[in-house]
């Protein structure tokens, strides 16, 4: 089967590249990060801007999408899968090097991966749109991870503590987020049962 031309142009516009790219950072932020022998190394560094690059053309993506309706099948589902890729390696390496605890990190990581299955499974229903409440848990989630990245953090008690702290916030906000996802999706699909 061919692809047509609009379908091709589609798919390469300028908010699905730069998903790719965030995709692509992807391996070079995870090996800065772990072959990085000391916290404030260089390459501690490298992780931090690939990291803030990455998690920047999140942010680009969408808007340019929005802004010039360019928003694609394949952006709806590269562009999650992106954004779940970075945070979770960012979040599962934190833990492996021993600076983020893995409770914290288990939890995350059930509730994303838990939510992004639900929204394929439920999808035959209808499509659960980003809430505010979850916008705050990408943004916190964001900055926590940045924290903790941030090659002078450790070295600094009032860092570490506000990264902590932020890091906890963000746990919280993503449970109960979690929930009210969980919530919708019930609702969602008795709604449209009941409707047939």
């Amino acid at each position: 089967m061919t692809t047509s031309p609009s379908a091709s142009s589609q798919l390469w516009n300028v908010p699905n590249i730069l998903t790719m790219v965030r995709i692509v950072l992807v391996p070079f932020f995870i090996w800065s990060l772990l072959a990085d022998g000391s916290h404030g190394g260089v390459l501690r560094w490298v992780a931090f801007v690939l990291f803030a690059v990455a998690i920047y053309t999140d942010q680009l993506d969408g808007s340019i999408a929005r802004k010039h309706n360019l928003i694609t099948d394949f952006g709806k589902i590269a562009d999650p899968i992106a954004d779940k890729l970075l945070t979770g390696s960012a979040l599962v390496l934190l833990s492996v090097l021993g600076e983020l605890p893995w409770w914290i990190t288990v939890l995350i990581l059930v509730r994303e991966w838990g939510i992004t299955a639900l929204r394929f499974v439920v999808i035959r229903y209808g499509v659960m749109p980003a809430s505010p409440g979850g916008k705050l848990k990408t943004v916190l989630q964001t900055v926590a991870i940045l924290l903790y990245l941030f090659p002078l953090t450790p070295a600094v008690p009032v860092l570490a503590a506000i990264a902590f702290w932020t890091m906890v916030l963000a746990l919280a906000v993503t449970v109960v987020t979690g929930i009210d996802y969980l919530v919708k999706a019930v609702r969602l699909r008795a709604d449209a049962l009941g409707g047939k």
